[in-house]
């Protein structure tokens, strides 16, 4: 049976000819939480994924794949963004409530840095986001980046700890088996080791 991307008016299907054109189908996650924000991006009356409820990704940014092994994978947390397809009164954003208290409008205001920041030549970039703490795209892609290659170095790091422990301790046995460690040299050891995962 041929899948197909299960969003309003999308016509993918998972054929060769799709394959070649660099769509790729991806199924509804597990997580409940996630799962309920990607039903709400729908914006479709009553609609409940199966197992199999696929969306194709056409209905996500660039920026929402992970493309560094063979297969194209969603990032973890992702939503999906881009429905082209939608009629226009789905599409429209709801208007923004402006604040009604004393307390919320001073919120906005700005605060007075006791510090003032040094000038810089050119001006700042305008942020994509209407929330004045949001990154800038570019910031965050860099800033996955950053931590995708932290968290490899961290693997690699614990794999090399890994291996130095084992060739260690295989020492230690030949050592012990061949009467050339003494007790106190031992004891002495395994206070170092134990010193350096405390």
């Amino acid at each position: 049976m041929p899948v197909s991307c299960s969003a309003y008016g999308c016509k993918n299907r998972r054929t060769i000819l799709s394959k070649h054109r660099g769509i790729t189908f991806h199924q509804f996650p597990k997580d409940p939480g996630l799962r309920k924000a990607w039903i709400l991006a729908f914006r479709r009356l009553d609609f409940k994924p199966s197992n199999k409820t696929v969306l194709c990704s056409d209905h996500f940014t660039q920026a929402d794949f992970d493309r560094t092994g063979q297969t194209v994978r969603l990032r973890e947390g992702v939503i999906p963004s881009v429905f082209a397809s939608f009629p226009n009164h789905l599409k429209r954003k709801r208007p923004i409530k402006t604040r009604s208290t004393k307390t919320s409008r001073r919120a906005l205001e700005p605060i007075k840095d006791p510090v003032p920041a040094p000038k810089c030549s050119e001006p700042p970039k305008p942020a994509v986001s209407d929330h004045h703490y949001a990154l800038d795209p570019t910031q965050l892609s860099d800033a996955q980046a950053r931590i995708e290659e932290l968290e490899r170095q961290l693997r690699n790091a614990k794999d090399r700890e890994r291996r130095q422990k084992q060739v260690l301790k295989s020492l230690l046995e030949r050592l012990e088996e061949r009467g050339m460690l003494s007790e106190a040299i031992e004891i002495e050891l395994l206070q170092e080791s134990v010193g350096v995962q405390v």
